[in-house]
């Protein structure tokens, strides 16, 4: 089987155990931890477009995904939108935000842009905790509202459902990877990714490097806004917390867990990040010291990521075969 059959295969083959997983999966809570983390798989892709294909590292995806939250929430609620319409404009919210604060801050390169996304989420997270009278500040808002129903071949879909959402976000996790790759594979992507192996010549063909990095940020931003908005719809409730600085490391995690600059990595990440902490609590007190020891023991024993250390045995088995 050549490789691009192997990897064929295997994408249609966690599609179906994907699509066929409420029929699997009776317990409410492991569906619950499903919706969240394709939700996670999103913001995981958007990291992934900054940090994997672009090479900068960008600490402010939760807050991104804050400001996606807050504005589809308070355009249904406060504006009276409907929630499919405010859940679309959540996303360009994101977007336009991170283009403004964007333009500036990729003038810097290296852990100083880390360090400026950095302060844009603490910031980020301030604003929601202290502008009580908009976003409810530490008690949150309430009532969130689900998207509106419709009729599927006489079949009544109604997202107040668990696994109605769960179908819901699995698509929006789909549009989000199939948007990456094809980013991945147009020119556009092609630039990002020399831009990660040496700026410097980037700019020495004359390519205006930082459009192409605002690019890749404005989206990154979109992807978690668009994750946000999902996100509050379906807990129905909404306070700053889910989108501190601690978040954004779990987006920069999940990236590094699953493989770097791939595009099936963010999706393996976004899973283990949210899998993880559940599986280690019976650790109780010794959840989080076994949590932070996988990670370090991962991080050093597969510095790319899980998805290149598969790659790598394929093909080393397959070149064994060939050679027998």
């Amino acid at each position: 089987m050549s490789k691009r059959n192997f990897v064929s295969a295997w994408v249609g083959l966690v599609l179906l155990v994907l699509l066929a997983l409420p029929g699997l999966v009776g317990i409410p809570y492991f569906m619950h931890l499903a919706v969240l983390a394709l939700i996670w798989v999103i913001v995981a892709q958007g990291q992934n477009l900054i940090q994997g294909f672009t090479g900068y590292v960008s600490i402010a995806s939760a807050g991104f995904m804050g400001v996606g939250a807050y504005a589809s929430t308070l355009l249904s609620l406060k504006l009276g939108w409907p929630v499919w319409l405010a859940m679309c404009c959540a996303p360009l919210v994101s977007g336009a935000l991170a283009i403004v604060v964007g333009y500036p801050s990729l003038r810097v390169k290296g852990h100083y842009f880390a360090i400026v996304t950095l302060a844009y989420n603490l910031v980020i997270f301030i604003v929601l905790n202290n502008f009580s009278s908009l976003t409810g500040g530490e008690s949150g808002i309430t009532g969130v509202p689900k998207p509106g129903g419709f009729m599927l071949f006489d079949y009544v879909v109604n997202f107040e459902n668990r696994n109605a959402y769960y179908y819901l976000a699995l698509l929006g996790a789909v549009l989000a990877t199939a948007l990456c790759g094809r980013i991945l594979h147009s020119r556009v992507g092609r630039v990002l990714v020399a831009i990660r192996q040496n700026e410097t010549l980037v700019d020495a063909t004359g390519v205006i490097a930082w459009r192409y990095k605002l690019f890749a940020f404005a989206m990154s931003a979109c992807l978690s806004g668009l994750a946000g908005s999902l996100y509050a719809h379906f807990i129905g409730f909404l306070n700053p917390e889910p989108f501190g600085v601690d978040q954004s490391l779990n987006a920069i995690l999940a990236v590094i867990l699953g493989g770097s600059g791939t595009l099936s990595g963010p999706v393996i990440g976004a899973f283990l990040v949210v899998a993880l902490p559940e599986f280690l609590r019976v650790a109780e007190t010794w959840r989080l010291v076994a949590y932070g020891l996988l990670l370090v023991v991962t991080t050093i024993f597969m510095p790319r990521g899980i998805v290149p250390v598969v790659v790598r045995t394929f093909d080393s088995l397959t070149g064994r075969f060939r050679r027998k």
